[in-house]
């Protein structure tokens, strides 16, 4: 199947804002988002308690920057998104939870230019199983690792594939049960429908050895369900 393009894409989440504008549910489509996010928020804070920066690729409507924020009052906030409409409503929902600048960056990370040592914290949640070829995910946590300063962390949110096919359709399944019984069947083919036309994800095992042929000195992982899973690593 022929994926998306950065336009379709674009064009479906400008109207898909609402569904990722609640802090309590996160995106009802992702297994255990609340959890992840919350999680990603309190390592965060925990690993990278001094961080005055944070990057969110992929803001969607911002609630990592807001969950973020809970923990870590008043950072510079930088968000980047395809989506005009989502940008707008993150800019207007996150600066009203910090006193520090909130940028706006409306583009595909892959094409945009990010200063070397310019952040304390990345994250970026629901956003990298759009990346396609091997080269552009080397290039995106290599750029991800630049960015960063000394002793900051990256933290990652996102539907990931399994090695072993057998797993995979495994994992799938379990995945379609729960989609199923989040509305309905119709809902579970809506779903599985975009990604399949959208999405390209790899397997845990493949980011989290990228994460550390980049140069990150310290990878963990925070949570694993089904076909998706939460993790990062710290900058040495």
């Amino acid at each position: 199947m022929t994926k998306s393009t950065v336009t379709q894409i674009r064009e479906r989440f400008d109207a898909d804002v609402e569904r990722f504008s609640n802090l309590e549910t996160g995106q009802s489509a992702t297994i255990d988002a609340p959890l992840s996010l919350a999680l990603i928020a309190a390592t965060a804070a925990r690993v990278t308690p001094h961080a005055t920066a944070l990057l969110d690729v992929g803001c969607g409507a911002g609630n990592y920057s807001l969950k973020i924020l809970e923990q870590l009052p008043n950072l510079d906030v930088t968000l980047v998104d395809l989506s005009r409409p989502m940008l707008d409503r993150a800019v207007e929902r996150v600066s009203r939870a910090t006193t520090g600048r909130v940028t706006a960056l409306q583009g595909d990370i892959r094409e945009l230019p990010l200063a070397p040592g310019q952040y304390d914290l990345i994250c970026a949640a629901a956003v990298l199983h759009h990346l396609r070829e091997t080269a552009e995910w080397h290039q995106v946590f290599a750029q991800f690792h630049t960015t960063l300063r000394p002793g900051g962390s990256l933290w990652i949110s996102d539907l990931i594939e399994h090695s072993d096919t057998r797993v995979q359709s495994l994992m799938w399944e379990r995945y379609g049960t729960y989609l199923a019984q989040l509305k309905d069947e119709a809902y579970r083919d809506h779903v599985f429908d975009y990604i399949a036309k959208e999405d390209s994800p790899r397997p845990l095992v493949f980011q989290l050895d990228l994460l550390r042929t980049v140069g990150f000195s310290q990878v963990d992982i925070l949570h694993k369900n089904s076909c998706f899973a939460a993790f990062g690593g710290v900058k040495g």
